[in-house]
């Protein structure tokens, strides 16, 4: 359905299950994908399974809580596949159960690193490029709870919360460039994790990474020239 020869898009966080599906989904799609991960050896399973071997570059132990090691991968991709065309998010994480009159350093620290300085350092890297060339996408991943606070899960919503402004800002600021910048806000996704964590819930209810990674490279196409600042509820039926 999508068409992304010619294209490099960038994947943070992608040995993550939505990272994964949305690697393997460009893949599939024609694009030339630099793989970012914090860990070593995790992506070995995609790049076995993957027919577009020449097309996947797999860049492993970077932390793009860091800016200058972000810095450095964006001078490694252009060697390896070009400038980025596309810049996919996928790193982030969840920390629950401290009461906002209780809440420590650490747990605010942890949430804004994963959820908001990620985001930051991947855009001062990439942005620039993208500007040069008069185009470009990027996706951030939000969350249901980025729109409304929760007992207990206070830094996370926050920290989603701030994304999304920050997302609606870099949009504004970026569209007379012809750049795009979108966020899409899962519910539950369906992981092994949360299936774990969540053993009594209805899993059919949950949107599968697979979804998600539909919506991300409708949001990344030709498509969504038109579309700017947005918000995009991918909720399943939840």
């Amino acid at each position: 359905m999508f068409d992304f020869s010619n294209k490099v898009v960038i994947v943070s966080g992608a040995a993550g299950n939505l990272g994964q599906a949305v690697v393997a989904a460009f893949l599939d799609a024609g694009g030339t994908v630099c793989a970012v991960d914090h860990q070593k050896g995790r992506l070995a399973d995609i790049l076995d399974s993957s027919p577009a071997h020449d097309k996947l570059f797999i860049i492993e132990g970077v932390d793009v809580t860091k800016m200058q090691q972000v810095a450095d991968v964006a001078q490694q991709i252009d060697t390896l596949g070009g400038k980025a065309d596309i810049l996919v998010n996928t790193v982030g994480g969840y920390a629950a159960g401290e009461r906002v009159y209780q809440l420590s350093n650490a747990q605010w620290q942890m949430m804004m690193d994963l959820n908001v300085h990620s985001f930051l350092n991947l855009s001062a890297a990439f942005v620039p490029a993208m500007q040069s060339k008069g185009s470009g996408k990027i996706v951030t991943i939000g969350a249901k709870s980025g729109l409304q606070g929760g007992a207990g899960s206070g830094a996370y919503s926050a920290a989603k919360a701030a994304l999304l402004r920050l997302t609606e800002s870099l949009a504004a600021e970026l569209k007379e460039n012809g750049i795009q910048v979108n966020c899409v806000l899962p519910a539950i996704i369906d992981t092994p994790q949360n299936r774990k964590a969540m053993p009594q819930a209805d899993f059919s209810k949950w949107v599968s990474p697979e979804k998600l990674a539909e919506v991300i490279l409708f949001l990344c196409s030709p498509a969504s020239d038109a579309i700017t600042g947005a918000a995009i509820p991918v909720y399943g039926s939840a």
